[in-house]
């Protein structure tokens, strides 16, 4: 008798979970205007203690500096974020948040939550509290037997 592929079943649920929560926070990013790529630029610039360059952005991000370009000329239209020159290499421009960068992080913190909490509606706290720390040990890769 052949029994299921229960690892094979969990990737399987937790790429669903994935993608419905990525549709959740896109349905709910539509109204700010900006995409999830955008989103994950903003917060990457925020991430930074000093405007960083272009190329640290596209490195935390691992995408190439011509996809972070791209991404910085949408935002740059939006008001959402500035090119700065290095006050140390004039040749070398770095990436600033607006206030209106700001703004949009704020509500883009809104959006994340409203969709993790639409997600985990059916969980209890307790529930939550479980799943919380076996994702924590799944994303730093820790073990999680007693």
């Amino acid at each position: 008798m052949d029994h299921p592929d229960s690892d094979g079943l969990l990737a399987e649920q937790l790429l669903r979970l994935t993608r419905r929560l990525h549709r959740a926070q896109k349905r709910r990013l539509e109204p700010l205007g900006i995409t999830p790529a955008q989103s994950r630029l903003l917060r990457a610039v925020a991430q930074y203690d000093t405007p960083p360059r272009m190329a640290d952005v596209a490195a935390r991000l691992e995408v190439v500096p011509r996809a972070v370009t791209t991404l910085v000329d949408g935002l740059e239209a939006a008001e959402r974020i500035r090119r700065v020159p290095d006050p140390a290499n004039r040749r070398v421009i770095r990436l600033e948040l607006t206030d209106g960068g700001r703004d949009t992080l704020r509500a883009l913190r809104d959006a994340r939550r409203g969709a993790a909490e639409e997600i985990l509606a059916p969980l209890d706290a307790a529930q939550r509290e479980v799943l919380g720390g076996l994702l924590t040990s799944l994303v730093n890769g820790t073990d999680l037997r007693c």
